[in-house]
């Protein structure tokens, strides 16, 4: 299981990168991506995924 971002939608905000658990989500020309490696959908940190809590554009971050 993981995420992606959208990068039409993406804004580069940030808001998501510092409050994942596993460090899955990094700067990439310009907008945030996750890596599907090691992102867990923050089983086990959190009830729901943190990032989809944090983002501030709806629909930005799905299901890869």
């Amino acid at each position: 299981m993981a995420l992606k971002i959208v990068a039409d939608l993406c804004t580069s905000c940030g808001d998501c990168e510092p409050d994942c658990p596993t460090e899955s989500i990094k700067p990439k020309k310009g907008v945030y991506v996750i890596n599907a490696d090691t992102c867990t959908e923050c089983e086990g940190d959190f009830d729901k995924p943190k990032c989809l809590e944090l983002c501030p554009v709806d629909d930005c971050i799905i299901p890869a």
